[in-house]
């Protein structure tokens, strides 16, 4: 094997190319110091340990997006980080090799794997047998990625021939910079997979734009090349910084908003961002690893009035066709189903995991559906879906093809004593989303024990919306769950949403007062009663959030239509809520309304306590009143004012709480 022949033909092309060596942890490490011995590169290694000099851990990859490299090592023996092994093939460039080390090849399905720690909600690693078996699959059938399994001989095909690769995306790039330099006042959208130069060519805008530019994004480290190309022209503020200081003085002399990965920002925020400026340039990634921008493109940018949209779709550092590329594509799923308008009715069965291994191309529809409709899908997602537990899936086919998807997950069976350590504050074992909210902030206990599943995600293709498939796929779920006690689903708050749920029998629980940085909205919970006790909790939830709706009302900014109980007294719920805050570690705000209607009784001054909850007067204030150094002081402060007023109005039921919950 001539390899620098080899690899001077793929410079030539134009493409990357993928070696997986798959053996003994040693093996593989002396396979791979040879193959890099012959080759002249950066040879960057992402992994657990530093296999190169230039190492980085596969958490922190996104750190060097917009950087170029040839060559990489990709360690997958312990665990396989999947967001970071496609951003890694985006850094590398043209004739470049990604070196993919793996378990041995028979054993690797039974492998334990590490990276399941990220997200499958249980405090041990397991192994991840769907994924690899998919992943496998895709390495055997593709011709174009070399292999080198320990006791077998070397596959290594050569490419089909190809003219010379003649770069065409650097002219695409400036020819839509030309049309932007020369557009009118309005929206711009840019929408690109992966490495093709859209924050470069938003840096280039505000370099040379002759007036002045303001950039924001999800996050400032995610911005460097579109610094790099801007500049001394470039102008960073935090979307929320940014809002603020919008709302305070209106932005003057200031031309363009350039709005980099738009998708990852609330739409109420960039609704909001967006009216202030006379030209925005919203960039936002399809079909790519970091999560879709279809849904955003779907949901927010076709509500915007007389919006350009624009394109790039020739790749920067490689040829269209790349085999990496073709192959991170396929192996993630990143590319969206066709989502076709089909007509006729629709049959709905479910999905097991299981199926992965024997017909999965139902399965990867039903992923790329979900996709398409949630923009923060990521490969994380994928590994979820295929290999955690309790993962449950329906799905509507329309002529055979997928209509409508739904994914759900089980959640509760937890000890009393678990639960109660919930409640208390004390414990947040992972996973159970609703079941564990409803206990640590609702003061449902009984919630983490009781069997439920959360609806974790539910997709229509756009062409079957409104047509009563959700409605009937969600039916199809309360027909599967015998042994459950409720269906839960949890939502970012807006009147359409809650209607929706609302049609599907599920009553409204719980609303966050803080608005959810995904997606600008306040958290809402929703519960559909399966059974006597979930019927019970249910009740009693509805209850509940009518009583506190009094005083969550007031740190809301929107109305929500939750009729309010006017009656106030102080309860034994009551008491129960507070003890847990002065005596445990439930959290301020789940006390809020408790705490509001114990100092309508209590005579005591308690400043710190009516402070915050009558005058509504912000921590900072607070502290700077009552001479505390900061937000933690002021929280032993809640928790004393607590105990007080609590042994206020009865001392021998204060020390009896109190001695219960230090058990």
């Amino acid at each position: 094997m001539d390899l620098l022949n080899l690899t001077a033909a793929m410079q030539q092309q134009g493409v990357r190319r993928l070696l997986v060596i798959s053996g003994d942890a040693r093996w593989c490490e002396q396979q791979a110091q040879q193959w890099m011995a012959q080759l002249t590169g950066d040879w960057l290694s992402v992994g657990d340990a530093p296999l190169t000099a230039l190492h980085c851990a596969p958490g922190a990859l996104r750190t060097l997006l917009g950087r170029e490299f040839r060559h990489a090592l990709f360690d997958a023996r312990r665990g396989f980080h999947a967001e970071a092994f496609a951003a890694l093939a985006g850094t590398l460039v043209a004739g470049s090799w990604l070196l993919l080390l793996a378990p041995p090849w028979p054993a690797w399905p039974a492998t334990v794997d590490n990276d399941s720690l990220r997200w499958n909600d249980a405090a041990e690693a397991i192994a991840t047998p769907n994924f690899v078996t998919h992943l496998q699959r895709q390495l055997l059938t593709d011709t174009r990625v070399a292999l080198l399994r320990q006791h077998l001989p070397l596959r290594l095909l050569p490419l089909a021939a190809r003219a010379d690769w003649q770069p065409a995306g650097e002219r695409q790039q400036q020819q839509l910079l030309q049309k932007l330099l020369t557009a009118p006042p309005g929206i711009a959208v840019l929408t690109a997979p992966r490495g093709r130069g859209k924050s470069a060519l938003a840096g280039m805008l505000a370099q040379r734009w002759p007036g002045r530019c303001w950039v924001t994004a999800p996050a400032k480290v995610s911005t460097g090349v579109l610094a790099q190309f801007a500049g001394a022209a470039f102008h960073f503020f935090a979307p929320d910084a940014l809002l603020a200081a919008c709302a305070s003085q209106l932005p003057s002399q200031v031309d363009w908003l350039l709005i980099d990965e738009a998708a990852a920002i609330p739409a109420p925020l960039l609704q909001r961002l967006i009216s202030y400026f006379p030209r925005v340039l919203l960039t936002t990634t399809v079909q790519g690893y970091e999560g879709t921008g279809r849904g955003f493109l779907l949901k927010f940018c076709a509500a915007l009035p007389q919006a350009q949209f624009y394109t790039l779709d020739q790749p920067l550092r490689w040829a269209p066709d790349d085999p990496l590329e073709e192959f991170i594509d396929r192996c993630l799923l990143l590319n969206d189903g066709d989502n076709l308008s089909v007509a006729g009715e629709a049959d709905v069965q479910p999905l097991e995991q299981a199926e992965w291994q024997t017909r999965p191309q139902p399965l990867a529809a039903l992923y790329q559906l979900l996709t398409s409709a949630h923009y923060r899908t990521s490969p994380l997602d994928l590994r979820r879906m295929m290999d955690a537990a309790g993962m449950h899936f329906v799905a509507a086919h329309c002529q055979q093809q997928i209509c409508a998807a739904l994914w759900l997950s089980d959640e509760g069976g937890l000890s009393a004593e678990l639960a109660d350590a919930v409640w208390a504050g004390t414990r947040r074992p992972r996973g159970n989303l609703v079941a564990q909210s409803l206990a640590a902030h609702s003061g449902f206990p009984q919630a983490a024990q009781l069997h439920s599943r959360r609806i974790t995600r539910i997709a229509v293709a756009p062409a079957r919306r409104r047509t009563g498939i959700g409605r009937q796929i969600i039916a199809r779920c309360v027909t599967d769950a015998a042994g459950l006690d409720f269906l839960s689903v949890s939502f970012g708050y807006t009147d359409e949403l809650w209607q929706f749920w609302q049609a599907c029998g599920f009553q409204l629980v719980r609303i966050g007062t803080q608005r959810e940085a995904s997606s600008g909205c306040y958290s809402a919970m929703a519960l559909l009663p399966l059974s006597a006790a979930g019927e019970d909790l249910t009740r009693r939830a509805v209850t509940r959030l009518a009583r506190d709706w009094y005083w969550l009302q007031q740190q809301l900014d929107q109305p929500i239509a939750i009729t309010t109980t006017l009656a106030q007294s102080f309860s034994r719920e009551d008491w129960r809520d507070i003890a847990g805050f002065a005596f445990a570690y439930r959290p301020f705000e789940a006390a809020w309304p408790a705490l509001g209607r114990l100092l309508a009784h209590s005579p005591l001054a308690l400043p710190a306590l009516r402070g915050a909850i009558s005058q509504q007067l912000p921590a900072s204030e607070l502290c700077r009143m009552l001479g505390l150094s900061g937000r933690k002081a002021l929280l032993l402060r809640w928790r004393q004012e607590a105990q007080q007023a609590l042994a206020d109005c009865d001392r021998e039921r204060t020390r009896e709480w109190r001695q219960q919950l230090l058990r």
